[in-house]
């Protein structure tokens, strides 16, 4: 596929999307991004798809338009409808589904996908997809639960998240940013942050082991031009003392380690002339139907 074409496609999926019409730019990069991903995995025109965690269907869009009038995407996401920012999931369902893509996109929300009355029955897809969203989780215990748990509706599992390996410094505020959230998350009983439990990508590659998946591919995909690192660090050096005064319970030392690192974070954005995202871990997998 020549850049031309690239980039027609990009204008089909982003003129369907919420946010490109405030943020075109923003939107734009955001969607190359999942068009990369959507090609790893190669997801052939008619499948039938299940995305755990559509979020505002920045992926959605993209799987929809690979699928096609003759497949499904069915997305579902635990979040409340006014969730998100700048535009909330509800908004951002409402116009992807009202769009041209719509005819094959189903959107739900407030959905616990754990909930015993949350079910399909045996191979309903052809592929499940759970990309940049097991961040959000709560534990290890739970990724494994809900891959276990969708290993018997659909024999193909296409997974994305941040690779942890950082390929140069200018990823390095990224990654001690989620480090940093990471660590008061530990301690919070509920939270609504983007990053509440962090996988490596052999933390991953161990969870879809024990739920009896197995690994067919995996890549790390670049998303260096990404907003989200830049988002993340903003979020630290903002929030990071209002989290701490909140986490009262804390251990005094794990307090200052953590006002330590953001000293470190802050240091590291002055010495350098730009930010990036770190890459994304892709990864296919198969589970035997028994």
């Amino acid at each position: 596929m020549n850049v031309q074409e690239q980039e027609r496609i990009l204008d089909e999926i982003i003129s369907c999307m919420a946010t490109a019409q405030e943020y075109p730019e923003l939107q734009r990069i955001q969607t190359r991004h999942r068009l990369h991903l959507v090609d790893f995995w190669d997801i052939p025109p008619g499948s039938k798809v299940l995305e755990i965690g559509c979020g505002q269907g920045d992926t959605t869009a993209v799987l929809a338009h690979r699928v096609g009038r003759d497949g499904l995407v069915y997305g579902i996401d635990i979040a409340p409808l006014d969730y998100g920012s700048p535009v909330t999931v509800g908004d951002s369902a409402k116009f992807l589904l009202q769009s041209k893509l719509g005819f094959q996109t189903r959107m739900e929300y407030g959905v616990n996908l754990l909930a015993p009355e949350t079910d399909f029955p045996a191979g309903t897809f052809t592929h499940v997809v759970l990309s940049h969203a097991s961040w959000y989780l709560n534990s290890n215990e739970e990724l494994i639960q809900i891959l276990t748990k969708i290993s018997k509706w659909g024999a193909t599992l296409c997974f994305a998240e941040w690779d942890t390996q950082i390929r140069n410094m200018h990823q390095f505020p990224h990654l001690l940013s989620v480090l940093i959230q990471a660590k008061y998350e530990c301690f919070k009983e509920s939270s609504s942050a983007n990053v509440r439990t962090l996988f490596t990508p052999q933390d991953i590659r161990d969870a879809a082991a024990a739920a009896g998946w197995t690994v067919r591919s995996e890549q790390s995909i670049a998303a260096n031009d990404l907003q989200d690192g830049q988002w993340e660090t903003e979020t630290v050096m903002r929030d990071y003392g209002r989290e701490l005064d909140e986490l009262d319970h804390l251990p005094d030392k794990l307090k200052m380690l953590i006002r330590s690192e953001v000293r470190l974070l802050e240091q590291s954005v002055q010495g350098l002339d730009h930010l990036e995202s770190m890459s994304a871990y892709a990864m296919i997998a198969d589970h035997t139907q028994v």
